[in-house]
């Protein structure tokens, strides 16, 4: 008679050629699938951010990563947002500035491209303290 290590081996072997044979059906099967993308819509934005954050930066304060997104409504989600400009600031003497810029990432709706979406501009911030720095 085979022993409990014998057959903990054979089960374990069987159970992974199963899984590789399944994960190399889904593999082939997969270049069968023909996606449908829909168009793209993109927008170049021309932005002036002035700001004056100094008084995020406290004795604790690390750094702090600011970012400009575009908000707004589809009739699938209720909330979309799109990031428009990012930023570090490292020290409280960067954290008043003036920016002239156009937008970093495109501006794009993939479920409905120019539908009249109206954005709303929100200025989002995160402060990072030293404690949290490895």
């Amino acid at each position: 008679m085979h022993s409990w290590g014998y057959r903990l081996n054979a089960v374990a072997t069987f159970s992974l050629t199963v899984l590789g044979f399944m994960c190399g059906m889904v593999s082939f099967f997969d270049n069968f699938s023909h996606p449908t993308p829909s168009a793209d819509v993109r927008v170049s934005v021309t932005m002036n951010i002035t700001a004056n954050l100094q008084s995020l930066f406290t004795w604790n304060t690390k750094q702090v990563f600011v970012f400009l997104a575009a908000e707004y409504e589809t009739p699938m989600n209720s909330l979309n947002q799109v990031s428009l400009w990012d930023g570090i600031i490292p020290t409280k003497e960067h954290a008043r500035f003036w920016i002239h810029t156009a937008n970093k990432y495109g501006f794009m709706d993939q479920q409905s491209p120019g539908q009249g979406f109206q954005p709303k501009a929100a200025l989002a911030r995160d402060a990072q303290d030293r404690k949290d720095v490895c």
